[in-house]
């Protein structure tokens, strides 16, 4: 048997949540894109603590969704798997752009982009491959894809504050894995990222995004 795998083109769609109203009082509105397992509506609850007339919070939706837990009846969704990956990444991108494109958003705000666990790898290559120009960008207990390199992030300047948030009792976070993400964060960010460890595992603590940005 002859076996071909084709690609084809075609329109989709997909969903966003955001949490409070955009206007003239708002400082900082942040990009906040979840983990795997999460949907997007539901990313916003640990988010509700920050105050609502500074902070305005867009949540993209991982578009692959699947049901918890092999139980068919709590849904979650994921970002990326090694299955198409190249192609994945670009339908990603198009579609971030669309979220964007769609709220246009007012200069005057200060942008905050925040990743959490699998949302780190899409939060880093959106700001690589998109030149995102933000004032704070926050890696939560997840990964720095491997493929990034120095100079797509050279339009992060001194004005972007960098932080690294992880637990000190992440299970995903073994010996061998700090050591490759430490080289990746010395190489990108040259000293100038601030990495906050915290008591606990792989988990999102409200009170530190509450102390955010």
């Amino acid at each position: 048997m002859a076996f071909k795998e084709k690609n084809i083109s075609y329109l989709t769609q997909n969903t966003y949540a955001t949490l409070n109203e955009l206007t003239p009082k708002t400082t900082y509105v942040w990009v906040i894109f979840h983990g795997i397992g999460f949907l997007s509506r539901y990313f916003l609850k640990y988010f509700d603590g920050l105050d609502p007339e500074k902070n305005y919070i867009i949540a993209p939706q991982a578009p692959s969704k699947y049901y918890l837990n092999g139980q068919y009846k709590h849904v979650g969704a994921s970002w990326l798997t090694k299955e198409h990956t190249a192609t994945e990444i670009n339908n990603l991108m198009s579609y971030l752009d669309s979220v964007m494109a769609n709220e246009d958003l007012p200069d005057t705000c200060r942008l905050v982009v925040f990743g959490y666990s699998q949302g780190v790898s899409i939060a880093m290559r959106w700001v690589a491959q998109r030149n995102i120009q933000c004032d704070h960008l926050v890696l939560y207990a997840g990964g720095i894809p491997n493929e990034l390199t120095k100079d797509q992030l050279r339009h992060l300047g001194d004005h972007c504050k960098l932080k690294i948030i992880m637990g000190d009792r992440d299970e995903y976070l073994t010996e061998e894995r700090m050591e490759q993400e430490q080289k990746k964060i010395d190489l990108l960010f040259e000293g100038r990222a601030q990495i906050q460890l915290f008591d606990g595992g792989h988990e999102i603590k409200k009170e530190i995004i509450n102390n955010l940005p």
